[in-house]
């Protein structure tokens, strides 16, 4: 089980952005990274260093490999390649405040001299459950606390990191107490109990929960503490800092001792209650650091403080009165650097021996600088005090290159003594020297390589023209010109007129953008061939095979084919033995989709039937067929509204019009379909008379409103504005009143207005515009629909006004 794991993890590593630096005979330098778990077996293969390089095994034993690092964690198999796990990798020890953890590895190699860079990830692994600093915690709180305070607890501590680090907290069930957990010191979650019911101590002077701490590993790990609350009498006021956050500046290698801060917090109670104690909250590598006078609220330094092993540092303060009530406050110190560390000069490669007749810029050793310190305090430079033919090239991430400057002669001066001096920034700065012998003795061609053989890609059709759709990447290990790689696409099996207006790519990333949106009923997929060409002379270039496959979107309703209008456009229909026994195949709705897969996965459904429970429908098939035998009391003439979806997200649909008719013949069937009207349905009469009565109701109920409106104006506004019809009745000069309607709720409005000129009502009936018409794609037959829209059917004596909508359909 351990070997397949540590298998898959050597699948899963990584090999990404090769650097190779290929000199006569000099350094060469290729990045390479791998990423595994931490506390894997000795022994465990991190990766093949010979297949990841592309050499032989046996140069691996000629050249002599090995591991250059301070602290040996993996070695080299001569004999395989391998690179083997040679002692336990703890994460959380290696990179305790870091969640991105990566050992650096130097690989060297003789005969010609070599450096390979390789960076191991450290995976994180839920080894560590959360907990807590104690088993339990007592909180004094005051029966008279007020609903809503908010209670800190402490935070849980989970070495683990991303995922497998803490989550959530979880609660015990309590009607008095709920959990909120907000965001505190450090992206640290800290749990807040926040009282939701009034506590009472003469009926319950304590209370237990379970507070739990989650991680998000799998499987899950937790840990608990044990909140006991014990409720005081009569301590109404809470401490308050006199700022919710103290910020300061703190240099280094202080003295143990030294005043950082000093808190204070006031009550406004009198007596013990007034008395206030201050301790931490947080309690992770601050109590080792600083020390807290819990009387005055001074903070003084307690051991060293390096600003190389933390850069800053974030607490919580408590107060906390006689009562029982705490607050808190936020400590953020801020740990100034000092130029305490001098900077170091690591060789990590050297060529103890050249020729005379080497070339001006021969790499001869690749050294690194390393300083403590940040800022201009880790700023390095470094010189070559000697006049020699040598200089330094600087190169990336602290790395240098000392390289010949001048002409060698063997004769003159067969042996260098070259002594590198690396100063930094600091005032003052600090500096160290290096020194090593070199001895003078008596010679390029890479191809682009892509990272994947060949490139498959999936896009879902309607994209935005111009989108990234993929992502070729090539590297050269060559240097300058020689080493910057152009894409281009080659060839392609669209047509070449109209490959420019599908799909580009950018010369200088790799990008593959679409030019258009594409179609999945027109093009299901297309392939490109991508060049990467390098800008050496002659130019070397590769090719790769990219694959695109346009991938479905339900844009496509369906299309009924089956039921149609006939050729003048009438709806036909279908004749239905008399005698037709239940399962009786009726007609089929035939539809199509021109979408694939689930969104052309068509379902038929029934919307709206003449005799529901006469006809049943398939699901899948369309097929209609009767449900029971025809009753004595069923219409000879049946509708039915079909609907049919498709199994898209969201699905779309269209509807078909069923005209069935009983008959045993088509001479019974002509002159009943063209002569006898269809029959009244009483539902829709009894509609009717509810709009009807509806409409009468409304309308002197607004005769009832502006009575009263215009007799309470009356009594207000002089008579000249007025012109007095009869006793008690007024009507103002004027235009008529007409209700607000908003229009588009119906496809026929009805405005109600009271004549200028007479006390009558009268209905002003709008007529139908194109847009109120019903839709095409239901039926071609006229419609008529009665809706009477009431709130719980019920009418409402206070309201402003009554509205009915009125539609017909047939």
């Amino acid at each position: 089980m351990q070997e397949a794991k540590q298998r898959s993890y050597t699948r899963q590593r990584q090999v990404l952005f090769p650097f190779l630096l290929s000199l006569f005979c000099g350094g060469l330098s290729e990045q390479i990274r791998y990423s595994i778990p931490e506390e894997m077996a000795r022994g465990s293969v991190v990766g093949n260093l010979a297949e990841d390089l592309g050499l032989h095994v046996q140069d691996l034993l000629t050249r002599n490999f090995r591991v250059s690092a301070e602290k040996q964690y993996f070695t080299v198999n001569t004999e395989n390649g391998n690179i083997l796990v040679s002692d336990r990798i703890d994460r959380e020890l290696l990179c305790p405040p870091n969640p991105l953890c990566v050992l650096p590895l130097e690989i060297v190699a003789d005969n010609p001299l070599n450096v390979f860079h390789i960076s191991v990830r450290i995976e994180d692994i839920n080894d560590n459950p959360p907990y807590f600093p104690q088993n339990s915690i007592v909180l004094k709180i005051n029966e008279l606390a007020i609903l809503g305070t908010r209670f800190g607890l402490e935070s849980a501590i989970d070495a683990d990191v991303g995922p497998n680090s803490l989550q959530n907290y979880q609660l015990s069930y309590n009607e008095y107490f709920s959990l909120m957990v907000k965001d505190k010191t450090q992206g640290k979650n800290a749990p807040e109990l926040i009282l939701e019911k009034p506590l009472d101590r003469e009926h319950q002077s304590s209370h237990l929960l379970v507070l739990t701490a989650v991680d998000g590993g799998d499987p899950v790990r937790s840990g608990t503490i044990q909140i006991k609350i014990e409720v005081t009498d009569a301590n109404d006021n809470p401490p308050v800092f006199s700022q919710d956050v103290y910020k300061v500046n703190l240099p280094e290698n202080l003295p143990s001792g030294t005043s950082v801060l000093k808190v204070t917090a006031i009550d406004q109670d009198e007596g013990i209650n007034a008395e206030i104690t201050y301790s931490f909250k947080t309690v992770r590598d601050i109590g080792n650091m600083f020390m807290l006078d819990h009387q005055s609220g001074e903070i003084k330094s307690k051991g060293p403080i390096d600003f190389e092993n933390s850069s800053s540092y974030t607490m919580s303060i408590e107060a906390k009165d006689g009562g029982g009530m705490a607050t808190e406050c936020k400590i953020i110190i801020e740990i100034l650097d000092e130029n305490d560390n001098a900077p170091e000069v690591i060789f990590t490669s050297v060529s103890s021996s050249i020729t005379e007749d080497t070339e001006q810029g021969m790499v001869i050793a690749l050294f690194k600088t390393h300083d403590k310190d940040s800022g201009e305090n880790g700023e390095v430079t470094c010189l070559i005090k000697e006049k020699v033919p040598f200089r330094i090239e600087s190169s990336a991430n602290n790395y240098y290159k000392l390289v010949t400057d001048g002409a060698l002669d063997r004769e003159k001066t067969p042996v260098y003594n070259v002594t590198i001096t690396a100063t930094d920034r600091g005032k003052p700065p600090l500096f160290s020297s290096s020194s090593i012998t070199v001895h003078i003795a008596d010679v390029n061609d890479n191809a682009p390589i892509f990272e994947q053989a060949f490139y498959m890609v999936h896009i879902a059709e309607n994209n935005p023209p111009g989108a990234s759709i993929a992502q070729v990447s090539a590297s050269d290990p060559d240097l300058g010109p020689n080493g910057h790689v152009s894409y281009s696409i080659v060839a392609s099996d669209l047509e070449p007129r109209a490959l420019a207006s599908y799909v580009s790519v950018s010369a200088q990333s790799g990008v593959v953008f679409a030019q258009r949106a594409l179609d999945h009923e027109q093009l299901r997929a297309f392939e490109l061939t991508v060049q990467a060409r390098d800008q050496g002379s002659p130019a070397l270039s590769a090719n790769v095979s990219l694959r695109v496959l346009v991938g479905d979107r339900n844009d496509n309703a369906p299309r009924v084919l089956y039921p149609a209008l006939g050729p003048d456009g009438s709806a036909l229909f279908d004749t239905v033995p008399r005698a037709a026994q239940p399962g009786y195949l009726v007609t089929k709705v035939v539809a199509v989709d021109a979408d694939s897969g689930h969104n052309a996965w068509l379902s038929y459904h029934v919307l709206q039937a003449s005799e529901p429970g006469l006809f049943s429908l398939g699901l899948r098939t369309g097929e209609v067929r009767t449900a029971r035998a025809l009753g004595d009391r069923d219409a000879a003439r049946q509708r039915l509204l079909v609907a049919v979806r498709d199994g898209g997200q969201p699905p779309l649909s269209a509807t078909a019009t069923l005209h069935l008719v009983f008959a045993d013949s088509l001479q019974e069937v002509l002159p009943d379909v063209s002569d006898r009207p269809e029959p009244s349905d009483p539902q829709a009469e009894l509609q009717f008379y509810l709009v009807v009565a509806l409409a009468l109701i409304s309308v002197l109920f607004l005769l009832a409103v502006i009575l009263a409106v215009a007799l309470r104006l009356r009594c207000s506004i002089t008579p000249t504005a007025w012109n007095c019809i009869q006793p008690g009745f007024c009507h103002k000069i004027g235009p008529g009143v007409s209700p607000t309607y908003n229009p588009g709720t119906l496809p026929y409005s009805y405005n109600t207005y009271i004549a200028s000129d007479s006390q009558k009502t009268r209905l002003n009936f709008l007529t139908m515009t194109s847009e109120m018409g019903p839709r095409g794609d239901l039926s071609n037959e006229a419609s008529l629909v009665i809706s009477v829209t009431e709130e719980n059917n019920k009418l409402s004596s206070n309201a402003a006004a009554a509205s009915a909508h009125v539609s017909f359909n047939t």
